[in-house]
Formats: C-alpha cells, sequence, structure tokens
C-alpha cells in the first residue's frame, strides 16, 4: 500500500518495536496527526476470547468523560408518553411504522444510533436485517433497549459509545478527536479500557488484552503496553 508524505512523516515519530504506555502513545498521536481536518482517535482492542461462542461475546457501552467530539444523531422508536420522552431528551427522530416504512423504502439511515422501547422491538425486528450489519440494532447490553428513553438520548448525547467484538476478536472504538489533547484523550481512553477489562467473559481463558494500539484517522498506529492496563 503506497502511503502520503504525510503519513511517512508521521510514522517516522513512532518506534514499531515499542510498547508505550498509553499517555505516550496518545501524546504521540496527538504529535503525528497532520491532516487539514480534526482526526478522530481511535483505540483497537485485539481479545484472547472467541467470539463465535455465546459466552465468550464482549459487548457492552460505556459514556466517555468528555464525549466523543462527534454531533450524534439519535432515532427513538417509541409510542405514548414516551415518544415526548425522547423528544425532551434531544432525539433527533421519534416514531413507529412510518420510520421502519421509511427505511424500507427510502433507504434512509441519517443516524448514527437508535434506541427502542421493549415493546416496540417487534416493530424494529422488521428492519433487523438491514440495521443489524450496520451496528445499529438496539440492544440492552448496550442500553439502547429500554424503558428510560429520556435517560439512554441524554447519554448518547454526553458521549456514550458501545463496543463490541468484530468477526476477528477486535474492538474498534474513538476516543475522541486530536483537537481534545492528551490529557482528554488518556481519560477517555482509561474509561473505555476499564469498561472492556471489567466486561472479560468467565469463560475467557489465556491472556484477555492480547494487544491495543491508538492512532488517528490518517495517522500511523502506535502500539499500547497491556501490561499496565491490566493491573
Amino acid at each position: 500500500m503506497k502511503r502520503g508524505k504525510k503519513y511517512i512523516e508521521s510514522a517516522k515519530l513512532v518506534d514499531r518495536a515499542t510498547l508505550y504506555d498509553a499517555d505516550a502513545a496518545l501524546k504521540l498521536v496527538v504529535d503525528a496527526a497532520k491532516a487539514k481536518f480534526d482526526e478522530t482517535v481511535e483505540a483497537h482492542i485485539r481479545l484472547g476470547v472467541d467470539s463465535r461462542h455465546a459466552d465468550q461475546q464482549v459487548r457492552g457501552a460505556v459514556v466517555l468523560p468528555h464525549g466523543t467530539g462527534k454531533k450524534i444523531r439519535v432515532l427513538v422508536f417509541a409510542k405514548g408518553d414516551k415518544v415526548a420522552e425522547a423528544e425532551g431528551a434531544g432525539a433527533d427522530y421519534v416514531g413507529a411504522e412510518e420510520l421502519v416504512e421509511k427505511i424500507q423504502k427510502e433507504n434512509w439511515f441519517e443516524f448514527d444510533v437508535v434506541v427502542a422501547t421493549p415493546d416496540m422491538m417487534g416493530v424494529v425486528g422488521r428492519i433487523g436485517r438491514v440495521l443489524g450489519p450496520k451496528g445499529l440494532m438496539p440492544n440492552p447490553k448496550a442500553g439502547t433497549v429500554t424503558m428510560d428513553v429520556a435517560r439512554a438520548v441524554t447519554d448518547i448525547k454526553a458521549g456514550k459509545i458501545e463496543y463490541r467484538l468484530d468477526k476477528t476478536n477486535i474492538i474498534h472504538c474513538p476516543v475522541g478527536k486530536v483537537s481534545f489533547g492528551q490529557e482528554k484523550l488518556v481519560e477517555n481512553f482509561s474509561t473505555l479500557m476499564s469498561a472492556i477489562i471489567k466486561a472479560k467473559p468467565a469463560a475467557a481463558k489465556g491472556q484477555y488484552l492480547k494487544s491495543v494500539s491508538v492512532s488517528s484517522t490518517m495517522g500511523p498506529g502506535v502500539k499500547v503496553n497491556t501490561a499496565k492496563l491490566a493491573d
């Protein structure tokens, strides 16, 4: 893969063989970010579990203390008094069957997170095939299937993110923007890692944190010392 000049310059700052402490790693990510836009900083966590087994799934949600730096559009499936509750909390879209129809007929996806009350899951299930692959299907573990829609919307707007394993047993999560600076990124990253460590399945054997790296949208990956994270 051919890399641009900026990437090559940034990569020179990073020693590929070194495992950095989290604060040093995130300082490097900030220093190496050369793009003209405010790059997103992501954590990539490889776990020693097998996502094919139900008892080794790692999935949940956590509120990052400084948010993600991105404006999150929330769609809520609700009816009755829950509609006003969701709207009052700042949901961008609230509805029921008519929104399912809009997604089906217009291929409409102008939202980032979907919340639903439990009684609406039968309706939401009709579009499970399109929401699922996009990681948008509401899930009780992530707190997106709930009767407390106001709390769910407020938390998401405040910086709540969902983490889940992909097929290669890696979790990819945003931990903020380069403009946050090292200190806020470290706090967000530490909050995410604490949640993932607490979510270790009982069935997981051997080393849980296989590898962790952080990077900005256009920058090189920086490896983090997992031994210190697991303390």
